[in-house]
């Protein structure tokens, strides 16, 4: 028996050692975005390189510099109304859909749902053509809120797919009892799914939010207007500045980007693992 338990703590240790292995790996990127990002640019360039920057060196004047940019603030501003936009409406397409695939039964639902599940599997950028050429139809580029109905297109295939899985699981007496007093099909959406489909509902936002948040090709491509441009193209537009890359300035912008979605994270993180894993085992 002893053996038993210390054998299992051995093995304990050892997933705990991998997965802080792991952890350390997977934060490397930001922890020297964030090292670069306090060292003046002149520093960047000395022999031998060094990960960490001398204590002498380190100075917020990329930082500084960066918010006293208007722009930046511009460009911030445009990014989270997209991005909120974006999550506001795919939540509420994707978990309507995910009410009706996964509590109705109706003519061509095994199609649908396979149709939904089979464009998850198509690159975008294969997309971007006829894309480009609805947009320009349906006079969108160059606005600013023109991007998020294809990004809402994006994500609902997704979204749909993992709500699907959480409305499932929710028992059915709930919806019986519901109609049987007399609630209408749209009432339990408002007042059954989506207060009890909330996990699933966040942690699909999170994504959502991410991928408006940082997508840069199909914004650069229907965007010209330097005052509608997201933080993605704004801190493209520091690369091959004045002949050279201001390092400094980039990985700045870049720490200040990620803070929404660390914010955002913070908040949501408890419906996070709840949402992710009901949603996967569904349906």
């Amino acid at each position: 028996m002893a053996g038993k338990v210390l054998k299992k703590k051995k093995t304990t240790w050892l997933f705990t050692l991998i997965l802080a292995l792991g952890a350390i790996i997977s934060m490397l990127p930001m922890i020297y975005m964030l090292s670069t990002a306090l060292r003046p640019n002149g520093a960047l360039y000395e022999f031998p390189p060094r990960f960490f920057p001398r204590m002498e060196n380190v100075t917020l004047e990329n930082f500084q510099y960066i918010l006293s940019q208007s722009k930046f603030l511009r460009n911030f501003l445009n990014s989270l109304a997209v991005s909120l936009t974006t999550i506001a409406a795919a939540a509420s397409v994707s978990s309507a859909m995910a009410y009706a695939l996964g509590r109705f039964q109706f003519w061509g639902k095994s199609f649908l749902f396979s149709l939904i599940i089979l464009t998850m599997i198509i690159p975008g950028m294969t997309m971007i053509v006829p894309q480009f050429e609805l947009a320009v139809q349906l006079g969108l580029v160059n606005r600013l809120f023109g991007l998020v109905p294809f990004y809402v297109a994006w994500v609902i295939p997704f979204s749909t797919f993992m709500i699907k899985g959480y409305v499932e699981g929710i028992p059915k007496e709930i919806f019986e009892a519901s109609f049987i007093d007399g609630a209408s099909i749209i009432m339990v959406y408002r007042s059954i799914v989506l207060p009890l489909a909330a996990p699933a509902i966040a942690s699909v936002s999170i994504f959502n939010f991410l991928t408006a948040w940082e997508e840069y090709p199909w914004a650069n491509t229907v965007i010209n207007n330097t005052e509608l441009r997201t933080l993605p193209i704004a801190i493209a537009g520091f690369f091959g500045q004045h002949q050279f890359t201001q390092w400094g300035y980039v990985f700045a912008m870049s720490t200040l980007t990620l803070l929404p979605v660390v914010a955002l994270f913070i908040v949501f993180q408890r419906y996070f693992v709840q949402g992710l894993t009901a949603g996967s085992v569904k349906g």
